[in-house]
């Protein structure tokens, strides 16, 4: 097979595997919210996102830094992969094995405190996953992730039903996270391991060469971590657990949305940096434009679907208990949306190796959020939490974007996000007169999501916000840059 035909085989495969993810994610919330209902959910939302803020800050920067440090070295690949990895690994067993530690002296429930000892382990398999998936994007095999992550999930919905079928509970419901992980991992490595040997190194100057270029990365994900997380840590200590459970399973939702735009901008981030480590600026803009649009074209129709259909959503993925979890989606939807469009401007920066010039920003943003969480959560609860969100989404993506064109004169066409609206426009005609009478079971409401997205792509289409030409598969000319082929779009 010529390597046109297998990227874009590899593409779809990926593709495929992420929309079968989705939806065994979304079965799993399904599964456990009914089996833990809203406090119980609430104790398992506070368990993951307490771990999370570990796991986050054992990243060092290292997830987003590896594929700019195999790009065009060949010859160093190898040893630069497995000395990566190690740090990977030292960071994670080190900030991790801190969260059963400092949990004890924490005011969490007995509950809570037990499943962070339980599922800590759980954390460290995804932090070492995130170095090989960054190995996959750089050989464009991402297909292989997605492979992964299907059978992991699948391990998961497994676990979650035999946990139901035993009456474990919480705990085990946590094991079973933890297993999944484990045999997700174990996949990633194994195919990982046709392309390259995986193996601890100890290069300590490599280290400090990785880290000279990671910490700026690493203090701006430290600092996305307040402004992203803390939302539900704080409410988990100021309001009740069925309040967190409440929030959390509108959370989890988003947290399953946002895989599309990151996982674009993982595809794309190694074309963008290619374009700009050959002097090629015209280039660059052009793949970004056209990866601006894409966002657009889907950001759109999930904020205007969910103003009439979240309730519906989470009556279907959460159950009865968490129905009032739709009202939260309808807030949360705008981060989603500023997620969507910033995405690739954040991806952009580090293309352009401008990290370090980002860091005031999330100072500003962070800090300005936490104040903000402090103030508007014991008030307003769960909306509070939503509102400060969507704030510091909208304010990172626009930082992002100004960042962006500083540095690479690079300013958005929003002539397709414009269509975008106006043809989200009609499909929420179409949705007032049509979700109210087909949406209250599971099959009406897949049927109306179905149509609704059929109209408004036709829409778009007939105002011209989609062309014949944008149709055709997205990786189809080869660029070269240091020795390694890239597969870029014709159309970008």
């Amino acid at each position: 097979m010529n390597l046109p035909a297998r990227v874009a085989q590899n593409t779809l495969i990926q593709i495929s595997g992420k929309v079968v993810s989705t939806i065994l994610g979304l079965f799993s919330v399904a599964l456990i919210t009914r089996y833990l209902g809203q406090d119980g959910f609430g104790s398992y939302t506070t368990v993951i996102t307490f771990l999370t803020f570990f796991a986050v800050m054992a990243d060092l920067g290292l997830t987003l830094v590896t594929v700019q440090m195999i790009s065009g070295v060949k010859d160093e690949e190898n040893k630069i992969l497995n000395n990566l990895f190690s740090l990977r690994l030292a960071s994670a067993l080190i900030l991790l094995g801190l969260a059963p530690l400092i949990v004890i002296f924490s005011p969490y429930s007995a509950a809570v405190k037990f499943g962070v000892m339980i599922t800590a382990v759980s954390f460290v398999f995804p932090a070492l996953n995130q170095i090989l998936i960054g190995f996959f994007q750089k050989k464009l095999i991402m297909d292989r992730d997605a492979i992964s992550e299907v059978i992991g999930r699948l391990v998961l919905v497994f676990g979650i039903v035999l946990a139901r079928k035993m009456g474990a509970g919480l705990n085990g419901i946590l094991i079973s996270t933890v297993l999944a992980a484990a045999v997700n991992f174990l996949l990633h490595y194994l195919f990982a391991r046709r392309y390259a040997i995986i193996k601890l190194a100890l290069d300590f100057s490599l280290w400090k060469k990785i880290l000279s270029k990671s910490w700026p990365l690493a203090i701006t994900i430290m600092l996305n971590l307040i402004y992203l997380r803390a939302d539900t840590l704080i409410l988990s200590l100021f309001r009740s657990p069925g309040e967190v459970g409440l929030y959390g399973a509108a959370y989890r939702v988003i947290d399953v949305l946002t895989t599309v735009p990151f996982m674009f901008a993982g595809l794309i981030l190694p074309i963008l940096t290619a374009a700009w480590l050959e002097n090629n600026p015209a280039y660059f803009k052009t793949i970004l434009q056209k990866s601006f649009d894409v966002m657009a074209i889907l950001a759109v129709p999930l904020v205007i679907g969910a103003g009439f259909l979240a309730p519906s959503v989470m009556l279907f993925v959460a159950g009865h208990n968490f129905v009032e979890s739709g009202l939260i989606l309808q807030w949360l939807i705008f981060a989603v949306a500023a997620i969507f469009l910033g995405a690739m401007f954040s991806h952009a920066v580090i293309a352009l190796d401008k990290q370090k010039k980002m860091i005031g920003f999330y100072i500003f943003t962070s800090v300005s959020s936490l104040i903000a969480y402090l103030i508007f959560i014991p008030r307003f609860s769960y909306f509070g939490a939503a509102s400060v969100t969507i704030y510091s989404e909208v304010l990172i993506a626009v930082f992002s974007g100004y960042c962006v064109y500083k540095y690479s004169r690079f300013r958005p066409s929003i002539i397709t996000f414009l269509k975008s609206l106006l043809s989200g426009a009609f499909m929420g005609v179409l949705l007032y007169f049509f979700a109210p009478t087909f949406d209250s079971t599971l099959i009406g409401l897949i049927l109306t999501i179905i149509i609704a997205s059929l109209f408004y792509f036709f829409c778009l289409y007939f105002f011209g916000g989609i062309k014949p030409e944008d149709l055709s598969a997205i990786f189809r000319r080869q660029k070269k840059v240091g020795g390694q082929i890239y597969e870029s779009p014709d159309n970008f």
